[in-house]
């Protein structure tokens, strides 16, 4: 029967769940919206089907086309695993599945290696929640065609998610990504085989961990360093995350001897008991260490989000406060650490490279550029840095990349952003500079010094709902047409236009073609090289803009100064952005 006040198509899709093959517990839980009257959550839950963004399915957990439940994971383990076949024909196929510590991921991940089974895909599953570059190694070192991680990354609680990833270790891209969509908007529920073939599943663990972690262990720079300031004091917190699993154990391996593992967030656990968000972008999510760094007065605070792929850091400042480095500015770090290492150590190549994204800092092109390699850009999201590696290999040789949302990565052991490694480079890298006399804070200042001092802010804008959707279209359809003339009192020189694959000076009226694939962002650059790109979030609810600006830092006194001035000119900028 028809609710009143939805539209048709929501009405259908409802009744074919009431009525179709779907679980008591499923329709007991939709029945009870509807008896509710609520007529909002259903809307949401039912007004479209979850589709790929820049981090794969993601969504609220709960009933519907529009949540993530077993059947939408059905549905998208069905389409990738027809899209398999079709891609392998005649071939023997094999996947890798892993999950992180979210509730409903174990469940989640066994029906993904279900579905695969029954359509005769052989599967290594993850006999425990393990990081997501943890998976997107075991892609590569088994041979698999594809797999699968169910994380909903750094997402609240409420929210699950699932990576899908092709045979290079990296997540879908274009074509592979729509194709698959392809695949399961043609799927009725009743044409997924949910039974399972328990002899095409094998469970790892362990195994895959020692590879994984020795293989890490060779990427060390500078293991000297390491043995010099091997009691260099770590403050690590996994926030309830997969973290645990690896990064105690790396950092070890690596060398040092004095981590402290942040016991009230050590235990996984999907309700992020002492966190609102699990996310290390978070000051709130970083509190816990931030609390246990200042009391062992530790050198070095590191916290990964719960599938492990991004890492936030915390070091003592010049007035010998614990303060949070921004993604930017330890994705700078790292690049400038690694290139300067290899450079004294002879080990540069002509055709090494780094990479960043497009909202990503600037500085790290700078630093790249002082070293003579070459750094490309790529779109939002590290799919598209580990798409670039794959295209690259054999002729070019990936170094370090990042992007803005503390996701990075060092050396080529996997296709995607890796927390794990990283947090033994940050250690490692701040084990050097200490052995130097210097602390991670003052070879940030010296960056900032030797090619100007570069801040970075993320405004986001929240809009729930179909509603909010519609008012971020809304919004980017308004700058697109009418962008702003000026920003923070300078002229806006050029806009980039990624949708329509155009950069226009707003001067001349000339136009160059952008050569990336189409995506829904615009940047705003002003004369003096300012930046605010705008990009409707892939997988939240949101409207993101990334600020960038820069100023010269002339002494290491003026710091705070031009921190401050750079501060104002980002609210100026977002400030006519907004308007």
């Amino acid at each position: 029967m028809a609710i009143n006040n939805l539209e048709s198509s929501i009405n259908q899709k409802i009744e074919q769940w009431l009525n179709g093959n779907y679980n008591d517990e499923t329709k007991k839980s939709i029945q009870e919206l509807i008896d509710k009257n609520n007529l909002e959550e259903l809307n949401d839950a039912f007004y479209k089907d979850l589709s790929f963004g820049t981090g794969g399915l993601r969504g609220l957990m709960g009933v519907g086309t529009n949540r993530m439940n077993i059947y939408t994971i059905g549905k998208a383990t069905q389409g990738l695993a027809n899209y398999l076949k079709k891609t392998y024909s005649n071939q023997s196929i094999k996947v890798a599945v892993s999950f992180d510590s979210r509730n409903s991921s174990p469940l989640f991940a066994q029906t993904v290696a279900d579905v695969f089974s029954a359509n005769d895909i052989y599967v290594y599953l993850f006999n425990e929640l393990r990081p997501t570059p943890e998976l997107s190694f075991a892609i590569r070192k088994l041979g698999c065609q594809s797999g699968v991680m169910i994380t909903a990354s750094h997402n609240p609680k409420e929210y699950n998610g699932y990576k899908a990833y092709w045979n290079d270790g990296g997540q879908l891209i274009a074509p592979h990504d729509n194709n698959v969509i392809q695949e399961v908007n043609a799927l009725s529920i009743n044409e997924v085989k949910f039974d399972k073939n328990d002899a095409l599943i094998k469970k790892i663990d362990d195994e895959i961990d020692q590879l994984y972690f020795k293989e890490l262990v060779d990427l060390s720079l500078h293991p000297d360093a390491v043995s010099q300031q091997q009691n260099l004091k770590i403050v690590y917190s996994p926030i309830h995350g997969t973290g645990i699993t690896a990064v105690p154990k790396v950092l070890s391996l690596w060398g040092f001897t004095n981590v402290h593992v942040v016991a009230s967030q050590a235990t996984p656990d999907g309700n992020f008991p002492t966190v609102i968000y699990p996310n290390p972008e978070e000051e709130e999510a970083m509190s816990k260490g931030l609390e246990e760094a200042v009391a062992l007065d530790a050198d070095l605070l590191l916290a990964t989000d719960p599938d492990a792929d991004r890492v936030g850091v915390a070091v003592k400042n010049h007035e010998g406060a614990f303060q949070l480095l921004n993604g930017n500015q330890i994705g700078s770090l790292l690049v400038d650490y690694v290139l300067k290492i290899k450079s004294e150590k002879n080990q540069l190549q002509e055709n090494d490279f780094t990479c960043k994204t497009i909202v990503t800092t600037n500085l790290i092109q700078e630093i790249s550029s002082s070293y003579n390699i070459k750094c490309y850009e790529v779109l939002t999201g590290f799919k598209y840095i580990g798409e670039l590696m794959t295209d690259l290999l054999g002729k070019e040789n990936f170094l370090v990349g990042g992007e803005e949302s503390y996701g990075y990565l060092v050396g080529d052991l996997v296709r995607d952003k890796d927390a794990i490694v990283s947090c033994a480079f940050i250690a490692e890298m701040t084990a050097y500079y200490k052995s130097q006399g210097q602390s991670l804070y003052e070879a940030l200042t010296s960056l900032y010094l030797n090619h100007g001092f570069y801040r970075e802010k993320l405004i986001s804008l929240t809009k729930k709902g179909k509603s909010g959707a519609e008012e971020i279209k809304a919004m980017m359809d308004r700058l697109r047409t009418s962008p702003p003339k000026t920003l923070g009192g300078n002229p806006v020189a050029l806009v980039k236009d990624y949708e329509n694959s155009v950069s226009i000076d707003q001067l001349s009226g000339a136009k160059e073609t952008i050569n990336l694939p189409k995506s829904d962002v615009l940047q705003f650059i002003t004369s003096d090289g300012s930046v605010v790109s705008a990009r409707p979030s892939g997988t939240e609810p949101k409207i993101k803009f990334y600020c960038s600006a820069r100023l010269p830092l002339d002494s290491p006194t003026n710091y705070k100064l031009i921190e401050e001035n750079l501060e104002r000119k980002i609210e100026e900028m977002m400030s006519d952005i907004l308007q």
